[in-house]
């Protein structure tokens, strides 16, 4: 690597290291998922947040918030919201003079890292007003396109374990997030410091350690860093794998997948790949990293079969045996 490029790694390493160090400071545990929900800001990607009540995923992304200082807008949805009371309404102004003109007043989607919080609680055509907002970064309101501040994120959560009164998340929007992370429950050790954090007088916050214009920059170079043909060709074999009607599908994806991952996994392995890499002092991609990416960024789109409900087999179970048989590419 030739000096400028060096030094923009050990930026970039610097930066991130930052954000994670300070998130840690009032999440406890689950580092790795920090990283990745960072991963994910810093190359244009929203975040499923999977977890039961309790284990601090809507802190994680408000901390993330704090330590970024980018703009932060929350919305709880439950089955009443309605599409405008996210991205907004047309309403009628009414001037000095008697005149009235509809104006429209912007919702809470307006901002820069936008928590969706319990979003399998809406209903369909509620949960489908992301939609255009995450894709096309703009949101169609009374026949105007209005364009949303970059960088704009979208943290959505959803409770795995109660699914009474909610309606699960079709698989064109489930495919819209970059990634899909579990929060899973914190060990012993790691309860007695939530505990201790959190039941003392003053609560913890995160302090300001980067603006928008790094989180920006950040993105700059992460989006730069080369991927070879080899390398892009195994995280297609990876993906082929997940098919169970492909003639490169794995035994085990043919057995108990439904639909296999679609053209937005690769995407998401080889976007998720580039920090891993930036990461681990390299400015090209890896065949490592894209195994490093595998779960988070497939296993939300591996839909499996009765089949495999039945003998409770996972997504994560089938994609951990598709990385391990893959042939690596040959250099």
């Amino acid at each position: 690597m030739t000096s400028s490029v060096e030094q923009q790694v050990r930026v970039f390493q610097d930066r991130f290291s930052q954000v994670v160090d300070e998130v840690s400071k009032v999440i406890v545990g689950n580092r790795e998922v920090i990283s990745n929900v960072l991963t994910c800001l810093l190359v244009r990607g929203h975040v499923l947040l999977e977890g039961i009540p309790g284990v601090g995923k809507t802190k994680l992304v408000q901390t993330l918030s704090d330590a970024t200082d980018l703009g932060f807008s929350r919305i709880q949805f439950t089955p009443d919201l309605m599409p405008g009371d996210i991205i907004g309404s047309n309403v009628v102004r009414e001037t000095d003079d008697g005149k009235k003109s509809f104006e429209f007043q912007r919702g809470p989607v307006f901002t820069n890292i936008l928590l969706a919080d319990e979003i399998n609680r809406a209903t369909p055509k509620t949960q489908s007003a992301l939609l255009e907002a995450m894709q096309e970064n703009s949101v169609s309101a009374g026949g105007s396109t209005h364009k949303l501040d970059q960088p704009f994120f979208v943290l959505a959560t959803q409770n795995p374990i109660e699914m009474e009164g909610t309606y699960p998340l079709p698989e064109a929007q489930m495919d819209r997030f970059l990634y899909k992370l579990r929060l899973d429950f914190p060990e012993a050790s790691d309860l007695l410091t939530i505990v201790e954090r959190t039941t003392q007088q003053d609560d913890l916050t995160a302090s300001h350690v980067l603006g928008k214009t790094e989180i920006l920059e950040m993105r700059e170079i992460a989006r730069a860093v080369p991927v070879a043909q080899p390398v892009m060709q195994y995280a297609i074999a990876i993906t082929l794998a997940t098919h169970p009607e492909s003639s490169e599908g794995h035994e085990l994806a043919k057995k108990y997948v439904r639909f296999g991952a679609s053209p937005r996994g690769v995407q998401s392995l080889i976007l998720g790949a580039k920090v891993n890499a930036l990461l681990n002092d390299r400015f090209y991609v890896s065949a490592n990293d894209i195994k490093a990416v595998a779960l988070p960024a497939l296993r939300h789109r591996v839909l499996i079969n009765f089949e495999a409900e039945a003998e409770k087999v996972d997504p994560d179970h089938i994609l951990e045996e598709i990385v391990r048989v893959v042939e690596l590419p040959k250099s």
